[in-house]
Parts: structure tokens; sequence; C-alpha cells
């Protein structure tokens, strides 16, 4: 396929690109910074970079993004300002607001024009349309929460919603992706190794996760298979509490699991951004098992062995498979 992506630049878009030029397709990345022509394998010419911000309305009138929107059968959109490593100011969360908002308006408005022709738009979103409990589980059917996250989330959809008719949008609502290179993982691990890691505030908080590998899947899957249309909810089968997500993360490291870090530094350093992190969602998909999706790394120790090179068990298993 030729497909124009946005916000794929980043901690997701570095195993997701790779993985799409692999598959053959060709692409068009659309980017506020100056891309590197070496970010990504390109040996096969499949891949331009076209700089320029998609929240601003007259970065849709340049003729190399007109060309690349006007060429393209697929987009995707995982545009948005890092919601978790900033305190959440007046001015950052209109930030946050305005880069995810702003741009589906303005890609929405192009892929409804005249010579058009986008056949599937996948659509980022996340597990924040939810709300937070301690208590409640999820799933795709559940209604929105109340919270700025939610109502973000909710309204980002409700934008996404408006494609054409021609156009089939697959609507992906990413938990808590992980990887060494990036995100909440990316961030404890430097800790974890040290041997201060702990488990953060309370420790009772749910973690909806997903291995990268397997989110970059799920999104080229709905790209190319048409049996993936709506909302799907991007997250593993297997949620855990902070409490076990962080014993098994120091567990897999070979590292003690002693040192909590306390609520009030991490509202300290994020203010509600802390949000994210302190309180959180168990949250399962019904609709990844109607179109029979394979994780790779269904279960947290699997997931965490990977990220971490962590082998040991994973040739004892392999050893005992062959004897």
């Amino acid at each position: 396929m030729k497909i124009l992506l946005l916000g794929c630049t980043g901690f997701i878009g570095s195993e997701l690109v790779p993985n799409l030029l692999k598959s053959d397709h060709d692409l068009s990345i659309v980017s506020r910074k100056q891309i590197s022509n070496q970010k990504f394998i390109n040996s096969k010419n499949k891949i331009t970079y076209i700089t320029c911000d998609p929240s601003q309305a007259s970065s849709w009138e340049r003729e190399e993004l007109l060309y690349a929107l006007k060429n393209a059968e697929g987009v995707i959109n995982l545009v948005g300002e890092p919601i978790a490593e900033k305190r959440w100011s007046q001015q950052h969360c209109q930030e946050i607001r305005n880069s995810r908002l702003n741009t589906t308006k303005n890609l929405i408005k192009a892929i409804s024009s005249e010579g058009s022709n986008i056949k599937v738009l996948l659509q980022g979103s996340a597990i924040g349309f939810y709300g937070t409990s301690p208590t409640e589980t999820f799933d795709e059917q559940s209604p929105s929460g109340k919270d700025f996250l939610a109502t973000l989330c909710e309204k980002w959809e409700e934008i996404a919603s408006k494609k054409p008719q021609r156009t089939r949008l697959v609507i992906i609502r990413t938990g808590i992706v992980l990887e060494k290179n990036g995100g909440a993982l990316g961030k404890m691990l430097p800790v974890f190794r040290m041997g201060l890691g702990g488990p953060i505030g309370n420790g009772m908080q749910w973690m909806s996760w997903i291995h990268r590998k397997d989110l970059c899947q799920m999104i080229e899957n709905a790209l190319t298979q048409k049996k993936w249309v709506g909302i799907f909810n991007g997250v593993s089968p297997s949620p855990v509490r902070m409490k076990i997500f962080s014993a098994t993360l120091g567990k897999v490291l070979n590292r003690p699991n002693l040192l909590p870090i306390p609520s009030p530094i991490l509202k300290l350093l994020l203010g509600d951004g802390a949000k994210v992190v302190l309180e959180g969602q168990k949250v399962m998909s019904k609709r990844l098992e109607k179109v029979a999706f394979h994780f790779k790394y269904s279960e947290l120790s699997d997931a965490l062995e990977d990220i971490t090179n962590s082998n040991t068990k994973k040739l004892i298993k392999d050893q005992l498979r062959k004897n």
C-alpha cells in the first residue's frame, strides 16, 4: 500500500516504520522536525519525508503533502504531544489538545476533499478514554470517563468518525506500550537496574499494557485486513496491578523490588500528569478475539524478558521443548 503517516517518528514509529518497509509498503512520513535519512532503513527508496506541522491548516496547502495524500491508499494518524512527560500546566494541556484535535480535523477535511481516495484510516486513541478505576473492567463497549484524558479521547475519536463513507476507520485505544527505549518502561529500567526500583504509588492501580511489537503488528493488520473496522483496545489479555508489574520486572532483571516511589514525589514532578501513572484502569479487548489477532507476548514476564534480553528462562523453555 501507499501510506501517509502522521506522528510516526517517535517511540512507536521507530518500530512501526521499519516493519511497514519490510512489508514493501510505500511510505510518506509527515513530521514537524527535519528527519535524518538514516533514521529508518530505506534500501528500496520507498520512503518520503515531509517536514511540516499537520496541526496547522496551512500545512495542508503545501504541494508535497497534497501530492502524498492524493496518492495514498491509507493513513496512520498517531500524532499527539506526549501525555505524561511534563506538568499539566494550562499551556501544556492546550498543546496536548491542539496536537491531536487540530491535526485530525485537518486530516479529515483533506481526505474528504475531491481527489482523495483514502481506503483506510488508522486513528490513534488511548485507554484513557475510559477514565480510571481500581475496580471496574472496561472493554470496547464501555462508556467514556469524565476526566481530562477521557474527554480528549472522546472528542478525538468523534472528529475521526467524520471521515468519508468510502474510508474504513479503525481506532486503536492504546494501553501502556512496553519497550526499553521509551514510554513508562524506558524510564523505569535504569532505576530498577541500579537496584532502586519498586512500585509507583500504592501499587494497586491497574496497568493495561502491550508489547510494542504486538501493537505494531496490530496496526499493520488493521491496515491490510478489511475485517478490522471500528474500535479496538490495544492491550494485552493480561493486565496486572502495578505491584505485580514491579515485582515481575525486578525478577526478570534479578534486582530487588523494595523502594516504592511515593505519590507526592510523582505529583511534584508531573502535577496532574501523575494521574496517568498513579491511577489506572483494567482494560480488556473483546474485539481482538473476533478478528483472531494473535499476541506474540500475551504474558508480562515473556514481554519483559524479550525487552530486557533476559534470555535465561527462554533458553530453559526451549531446551525443555526439544527434550
